[in-house]
């Protein structure tokens, strides 16, 4: 019994044995095999990496208004008896808008113009009888007196006539009505909103360290959701002031709008550019890999040991200032060098690549 045990033992160290045996190699003879088999060059998509002329900018959200908007109110109280406008309609300045019940108003001035005549005439004697010497000096005094008085009470009679009528003060777009006609208004009720629509501004926000980049005139670019245009404008104005809550800066700017494509009120994203610097690197973004030991590139260079057949070495980079899609680097590459620009997640250092018939934009092959 215990010989058949023994035996069954050795059997199975001898099988056993003779698997690891066959695995090891064959493990072997597979590595032998893919160490003599030449690695398949990558195709990957380059670009250049060339000193260009930089368009700095700052990027910024903010909201459109109307060069000039203003709600429109009545400075009296009474009955609308006329609406002289239609929404959305372009009014000038000085424009009648609204017309407000005035009939107590006519009398009272008619009656003031016929004590101005009155008084007018007895200045006038007066002025001739003292010229012969039958009047006073104080009796014409007092004439004149009346008379400018009659004159004032004319003025006052005019302005309140003139209070209850709405005038445009500007040219623009009028809005929506909001009162009828026959309601009865007080002072400071708004009829409607007024807004000039062909220069709009915009107010925006930067941080306090852009202030020293930031002067009147400065270009400044505005686009707005669901229009592919960008508008051009200009700062018109800075804040001189800081504000100690948020470190930021008020900035406003003034945009044509000759479509009056914008909009009082809309959300707008800016770009304001600032001086131009030459001899900067620059590479697309999608060329740069971000790892946990820093940035870096892949840069297409020989192979020292075979000038024919091109590699990929990765090389670490410190990066700068982004802009539409382009990133500046600052140290790492020199400037001609060849970048991938697609395709890095199937490489490594020093994989062999070639370069794809499909170049990436602006790429020189």
């Amino acid at each position: 019994m215990t010989k058949r045990f023994v035996i069954a033992i050795i059997l199975l160290v001898l099988i056993g044995g003779g698997l690891v045996g066959f695995n090891m190699f064959r493990d072997q003879m597979i590595e032998q095999f893919l160490a003599d088999r030449p690695v398949a060059a990558l195709p990957v998509e380059t670009v250049l990496a060339e000193e260009v002329t930089w368009q700095p900018s700052l990027s910024a959200i903010g909201t459109v208004n109307a060069a000039q908007g203003v709600e429109l109110t009545v400075e009296a109280a009474g009955i609308v008896r006329e609406i002289a406008f239609a929404a959305n309609a372009d009014v000038e300045a000085g424009q009648t808008l609204l017309q407000l019940d005035d009939e107590v108003q006519q009398a009272d001035l008619t009656a003031a113009r016929s004590q101005l005549n009155l008084e007018r005439a007895t200045l006038a004697r007066e002025q001739e009888l003292q010229s012969r010497g039958v009047a006073s000096e104080a009796r014409l005094d007092q004439t004149r007196a009346a008379f400018d008085a009659a004159t004032a009470q004319v003025a006052r009679g005019e302005a309140v006539i003139a209070q209850r009528r709405l005038i445009a003060p500007f040219n623009g777009t009028i809005g929506l009505p909001r009162v009828d006609q026959g309601a009865y208004v007080s002072p400071g009720t708004t009829v409607a909103t007024l807004q000039d629509l062909d220069t709009m501004r915009v107010d925006f926000n930067l941080p306090e360290q852009a202030l020293p980049s930031l002067f009147i005139g400065q270009r400044l670019h505005v686009r707005i959701d669901g229009d592919t245009r960008e508008f051009e404008g200009e700062i018109t104005g800075v804040d001189p002031r800081v504000d100690p809550g948020s470190r930021m800066v008020a900035v406003r700017g003034s945009v044509d709008n000759p479509d009056r494509a914008l909009t009082p009120g809309q959300f707008a994203r800016l770009r304001v550019d600032l001086p131009e610097e030459d001899g900067v690197i620059t590479l697309p973004q999608t060329a740069i890999t971000i790892s946990l030991y820093g940035d870096f590139v892949y840069a297409v260079r020989e192979r020292e040991d075979d000038p024919d057949t091109l590699e990929a070495r990765q090389v670490f980079v410190s990066l700068g200032r982004r802009d539409n899609g382009q990133i500046e680097v600052v140290e790492g590459l020199e400037a001609g060098e060849r970048v991938v620009s697609s395709g890095q997640n199937r490489l490594s250092n020093r994989a062999p690549v070639t370069l794809s018939d499909t170049q990436a934009p602006g790429a020189t092959r």
